[in-house]
């Protein structure tokens, strides 16, 4: 963000005050004009800044614009189960992820529920990375709905933009699973990497700024045989969903998943320059609502018992499409996915739903990791977390078989 628009960010903060009163404004409001930012990029805030602006980044339009994503009537219920017994100190976990929240689902119960960094359940936390898988879910939702004919159709087919350019070749599908060979440096810490310079990049007069940025880019190597995480690809991939059904993400989220999933809240979806939502991150939601996400994908993303994506979608989606150099590991259309058949989504900074079919768990989390993604030892820290809450479950299993045998 340069600096003209962080100087009238702050007219306009001080403006606010003096006419509404410093005490009328919410905490979370309070809290990020306290901390507001000076320099240009969210990647590059403190620590103290990040924790004021992932629970408001949509508070203040200057900062960041947003879209609203309408709840709908009543939530779907999420009734509380017996504490789950982890045999570890979840207080001194939460601390070493700086948790903002933590919930445990399973089988449709919340088994718990904690929060941290003077965040609670009515607040809501920026998702980061977790909307990637939110809208793969939206492409599923297109093709069922037939604004999509196939994943094997041409980027673009759908924008034309894209012809001439190193992505007019490349499928849906390899855009979904990140293998598209064009070249892209998500490098967090780098001020000059991709990642960081494309939100601020000036495009020719008619295009979408996403596309005047990946259209210039190289291809590195054939469609199709190299996994590369970008995040601009699943930028891209929001672009091609709102071009095929002519309605903003926003809108189409709230239609398809928000509220006939039930979600309690609404949520946000922060826009770009030329005022597309960012669909590579940035939808503002409660806790709780990313776990009602989490189950309606675990429940197979049905409405009435009609599924919103088509049959076998979501199985293609959450399973491993390509490796990505880690053993037991792989990637999805948009889902970080495991050998024993559960995925999660995730957010650079400790946002995550982990989904595991097979034990009808779901964990929702968010957080401020200190060293964001390439932070290994939150990131590890978080991986034993899940595996610790699957053995929990194991062993409560087979404790409710034994002691139906020994009756």
């Amino acid at each position: 963000m340069k600096l003209r628009k962080i100087v009238a960010g702050l007219l306009v903060a001080v403006a606010a005050t003096a006419t509404a009163g410093w005490f009328s404004l919410d905490k979370e409001t309070r809290g990020l004009l306290a901390t507001f930012p000076t320099n240009r990029d969210l990647l590059f805030w403190s620590q103290p800044q990040r924790d004021a602006a992932f629970r408001a980044l949509d508070r203040l339009p200057v900062l960041a614009k947003a879209r609203v994503v309408p709840a709908g009537g009543a939530p779907l219920p999420l009734p509380p189960g017996p504490p789950l017994k982890l045999g570890l100190d979840v207080d001194a976990y939460m601390a070493g992820q700086r948790s903002a929240a933590l919930l445990v689902v399973h089988d449709g119960k919340v088994r718990l529920e904690r929060y941290g960094l003077e965040f609670d359940g009515s607040g809501r936390w920026t998702s980061f990375s977790v909307a990637k898988s939110i809208t793969s879910t939206l492409v599923g939702a297109a093709i069922r709905d037939g604004f999509i004919r196939s994943m094997d159709d041409k980027v673009s087919d759908y924008i034309p933009d894209m012809k001439g350019s190193a992505y007019d070749d490349v499928s849906i599908r390899q855009l979904l699973t990140m293998t598209s060979g064009v070249r892209w440096n998500e490098d967090y810490a780098d001020p000059n990497s991709d990642v960081a310079r494309f939100n601020n990049h000036k495009p020719e007069e008619g295009v979408d700024a996403l596309v005047s940025y990946l259209r210039r880019l190289p291809r590195e190597a054939p469609a199709g045989t190299r996994w590369l995480y970008s995040t601009g690809e699943t930028n891209l991939v929001g672009i091609l969903v709102g071009a095929a059904t002519k309605r903003p993400l926003s809108e189409y989220l709230s239609e398809k998943i928000w509220k006939p999933a039930g979600m309690e809240q609404q949520a946000t979806w922060i826009l770009s320059r030329t005022g597309k939502e960012i669909s590579g991150c940035c939808i503002q939601a409660a806790t709780r609502d990313f776990a009602r996400f989490g189950l309606f994908v675990l429940n197979g993303a049905r409405v009435d018992g009609q599924s919103i994506v088509p049959d076998g979608w979501l199985a293609e989606a959450t399973t491993g499409r390509t490796g990505i150099g880690v053993p037991g590991r792989g990637y999805g259309y948009q889902w970080w996915t495991y050998a024993d058949g559960s995925f999660s989504a995730r957010g650079i900074f400790g946002q995550g739903i982990f989904i595991d079919p097979k034990r009808k768990i779901v964990i929702a989390s968010n957080a401020n990791w200190g060293g964001g993604a390439r932070d290994p030892v939150a990131s590890e820290a978080r991986e034993a977390f899940y595996r610790t809450v699957q053995k929990a479950i194991d062993d409560e299993a087979a404790a409710s078989r034994e002691n139906g045998q020994a009756r």
